[in-house]
């Protein structure tokens, strides 16, 4: 199935049932989608967010990364920026990704943010055929 044979509202169902929070900043640095995660975000989202300029959802002391990672996404010298925090007991993990279209322009940045703290603490082997999983 390609993906313009899913209805926008199956396309945010999908966006909103990924174990992880996203948005997405178009190439004028302005923040067009985010997902609302069945788990809550990590880092909150209202409407009054989209078509505003990414670089007013940071705190001011950060402005100046942001500025480098999309100036670098956008001169095609970066291909991601990683980053982890400690956050109420919890380690959270900030990737951001250059979106590009088939000739490689620039469309904006993806920005993805989980909570891998659970996935720090795995152990040994679950897999999908092993009966506590069917539980």
């Amino acid at each position: 199935m390609n993906l313009h044979e899913l209805s926008i509202e199956t396309i945010e169902a999908i966006m909103d049932a990924l174990p992880v929070d996203i948005s997405f900043v178009d190439a004028e640095d302005r923040v067009k989608f985010f997902n609302t995660p069945h788990h809550g975000r990590i880092f909150p989202r209202t409407k009054m967010d989209l078509q505003r300029k990414v670089q007013n959802c940071h705190p001011p002391k950060s402005l100046s990364l942001v500025e480098k990672i999309l100036t670098g996404f956008k001169e095609g010298s970066r291909e991601e920026a990683r980053f982890w925090i400690d956050l109420h007991g919890r380690k959270i993990l900030i990737e951001y990704s250059p979106v590009r279209d088939a000739h490689g322009t620039y469309l904006g940045t993806l920005e993805v943010t989980r909570d891998i703290t659970d996935i720090q603490n795995l152990q040994g082997e679950k897999r999908l055929l092993d009966e506590q999983n069917l539980r």
